[in-house]
């Protein structure tokens, strides 16, 4: 399906609270994301899973499972981008980004790491969010399905990263 540029504006309410650890970044939902109306959406995508797999529990299968799952395990999910022109889920054809505010969840939660789960994540969050925040992201891999060269294997060794800010044991 091949789609044109189009303004899109975030409208996914950022999952936390204040036991909330790590903070989880992409970097705006995609049009499947869009269209189920929740975060890594696709059903291709392996962010739940591979997530879900590094916290030794099952893989949340509705939205209400998968907010309950990342409360209970302390992790926050957002993207960094408000909105943005962008073509589909192609996130190097995005121009005119407007970056969330990441004090929205900073200033409530404990945050003790914030990952980015991808590149152009990362990037957008080092440009437009760390001036603001002055905490470094973390780039992991993206979990999109149009990250194939990216093994399942590789996605969890890199996400069994964010299991060392989870507990309380974490240096703040």
């Amino acid at each position: 399906m091949a789609y044109s540029q189009e303004l899109v504006t975030h409208n996914f309410t950022p999952i936390f609270d204040a036991n909330s650890r790590v903070l989880m970044l992409g970097t705006m939902p995609s049009p499947k994301s869009r269209e189920v109306g929740f975060y890594y959406g696709h059903p291709r995508n392996r962010f739940w899973k591979v997530v879900s797999d590094v916290c030794g529990e099952s893989l949340p299968e509705t939205k209400e499972d998968k907010i309950a799952f990342a409360l209970r395990n302390r992790i926050a999910v957002w993207d960094v981008l408000a909105g943005c022109e962008i073509r589909g889920a192609d996130d190097s054809s995005i121009r005119n980004p407007v970056p969330n505010d990441m004090n929205v969840i900073l200033a409530k939660a404990d945050i003790r790491a914030i990952f980015a789960t991808g590149t152009k994540a990362a990037q957008l969050y080092r440009k437009y969010c760390y001036p603001q925040t002055g905490i470094e992201a973390i780039c992991l891999p993206s979990t999109s399905p149009a990250n194939c060269t990216v093994s399942y294997e590789k996605l969890y060794e890199a996400y069994h990263a964010i299991t060392e800010y989870l507990h309380d044991t974490a240096e703040k």
